[in-house]
C-alpha cells in the first residue's frame, strides 16, 4: 500500500523499503527486427524501445489512417456506413493484397473497411479514398492532417495503401500513437481489427494478424509487408485492465513478426503492471481556509493517478502532497492549492486544487479570521494546523 505524507512548503519523503526488495527486471528482449516499441496504451508508459523514431517504409500498415480517417469522416457524418461506393478503374486495378472488387460496380462502404482492416485491400483503400476525397492524391492530404494532429511528427502519407515511394514513411513511434487514438477515440471502430475473417464475393480472407488466433487477449492491431519494409505488425492485447500496443517493422518473415510481437508482449504483461493510485474528484485533504464562508477546503485531484510499474514495486512508492500554507477565500472550484507527487523507481506531478468553490466571508468574519491567524503563527507557525 502506497504511503501518503502530507506537508507545507517542506518536501518530506517518506522511508521505504531498502533496494535490495525491489524487484528484479530482466533486460528486455533484442528482437530480429529494424525498429521496435512496447508502450502502455493509457499511461503512455515506454517499456521497450529500439530504433523507434528512425522514419520507416510503413507498407499496410498505412491502412490503420486510411481507416483512422474514414472513422473520424462518420462521426462527423459526411459519410455513411450505408454508403454505395463506386469503384473505379485506378482501383479494381490495384495490385498486391486484395477485397477483389470489380470495376464498375458499387460496394457498400461497410464491407470497404472491412476489405481494407481485415483483408488488407489495396483495391478497397483506393476505393474509399476517391470516395471521400475524390481522388487518393487529395485523401493522402488527410492523411497527413490526422498525422500532425496525433504528433505523428517522423511521418509522411503519399498513399492510402502503404504501396512504395521513398517520400511514404513512418516510425514505431508514430505508429503507436495511432495505435492508441485509434483504441481511444474510435473504440467502436476499432472493433472491426479483432474479427478474424471477412467474406465478400463468395471470398473469405483470414485476417493477416496471426496473434489473434494464437492469443485471445490481443484484439489488434494491423501487419504490412513490401520487399522495403520487410515484415511489420502493429499489435495490441488487454490483460488485467493494462492494455499494450506493440510495434514491430522490418522483421524478416511473416512468422517472425508475429513471434517477435509476442516477446514484446509477453515481456510487457509478464513484469510490469498498471495500477491506479489515487481517483480524481475524491479529497486527499481537508485544509483550513481564512476568510471564507466556509472554514476548510477539499483537496484533490483532477485526473485519476495512473502509473505503470514494474510489478510488485508499488510498496516503494513514495507519496508527497504539498499545499500552500495560507490559503484564503475567495477560491474557485480545481483552483491549484498544491500539488500531489510520487518517486520510487518513478516520478509523477500532478497539481492538488480546490474540490468546491469558497466565497469570500462579511468584513468581521475576515477580520476575526486575519487576528486568529496571526496570532496561530506567532505560537505555532503553522497556518495549516487548524483543520476542519
Amino acid at each position: 500500500m502506497m504511503k501518503l505524507l502530507t506537508s507545507g512548503l517542506l518536501t518530506l519523503w517518506l522511508s521505504v523499503a531498502s533496494a535490495a526488495s525491489d524487484p528484479i527486471i530482466p533486460a528486455p528482449p533484442q528482437l530480429a527486427a529494424s525498429a521496435y516499441l512496447l508502450i502502455e496504451a493509457t499511461t503512455g508508459e515506454v517499456l521497450v524501445d529500439f530504433n523507434s523514431d528512425q522514419r520507416l517504409p510503413p507498407a499496410s500498415l498505412t491502412k490503420m489512417m486510411t481507416s483512422y480517417v474514414a472513422a473520424s469522416e462518420l462521426e462527423r457524418g459526411t459519410i455513411s456506413k450505408a454508403d454505395m461506393v463506386s469503384i473505379s478503374v485506378r482501383a479494381w486495378r490495384m495490385q498486391g493484397s486484395r477485397m477483389f472488387i470489380q470495376e464498375g460496380t458499387k460496394v457498400k462502404l461497410d464491407d470497404l473497411l472491412r476489405g481494407i482492416i481485415i483483408q488488407s485491400g489495396n483495391d478497397a483503400s483506393v476505393a474509399l479514398a476517391e470516395h471521400i476525397a475524390g481522388s487518393e492524391e487529395a485523401f493522402a492530404g488527410l492523411l497527413n492532417q490526422h498525422a500532425l494532429r496525433l504528433g505523428m511528427m517522423d511521418t509522411n502519407f503519399v498513399n492510402a495503401t502503404g504501396w512504395p515511394d521513398e517520400n511514404h514513411y513512418t516510425s514505431a513511434r508514430d505508429l503507436a500513437k495511432l495505435a492508441i487514438a485509434l483504441i481511444n477515440v474510435h473504440p467502436e471502430h476499432y472493433k472491426i481489427y479483432s474479427e478474424k475473417t471477412f467474406t465478400f464475393n463468395d471470398i473469405t480472407q483470414r485476417n493477416r494478424n496471426s496473434l489473434l488466433f494464437r492469443d485471445n487477449t490481443v484484439d489488434g492491431v494491423k501487419t504490412g509487408h513490401t520487399d522495403a519494409a520487410g515484415y511489420c505488425l502493429v499489435s495490441s492485447a488487454m490483460r488485467n485492465g493494462m492494455r499494450l500496443v506493440s510495434v514491430v517493422m522490418g522483421a524478416n518473415s511473416e512468422s517472425s513478426r508475429s513471434t517477435e510481437s509476442q516477446k514484446l508482449l509477453t515481456y510487457g504483461f509478464r513484469y510490469f503492471e498498471t495500477v491506479n493510485l489515487y481517483e480524481s474528484d475524491v479529497s486527499l485533504r481537508k485544509v483550513r481556509v481564512w476568510g471564507g464562508t466556509h472554514k476548510s477546503i477539499n483537496l484533490g485531484l483532477v485526473e485519476d493517478v495512473v502509473l505503470t510499474i514494474p510489478r510488485g514495486s508499488r510498496d516503494n512508492l513514495m507519496a508527497n502532497v504539498e499545499i500552500n500554507q495560507e490559503i484564503h477565500a475567495p477560491l474557485q472550484k480545481g483552483q491549484q492549492l498544491g500539488s500531489l507527487t510520487i518517486a520510487g523507481g518513478t516520478s509523477l506531478s500532478t497539481p492538488l486544487v480546490a474540490l468546491n468553490a469558497v466565497e469570500e466571508a462579511g468584513f468581521f468574519s475576515r477580520l476575526w479570521d486575519t487576528l486568529s491567524l496571526f496570532f496561530l503563527k506567532m505560537f505555532s507557525g503553522d497556518p495549516l494546523a487548524l483543520e476542519a
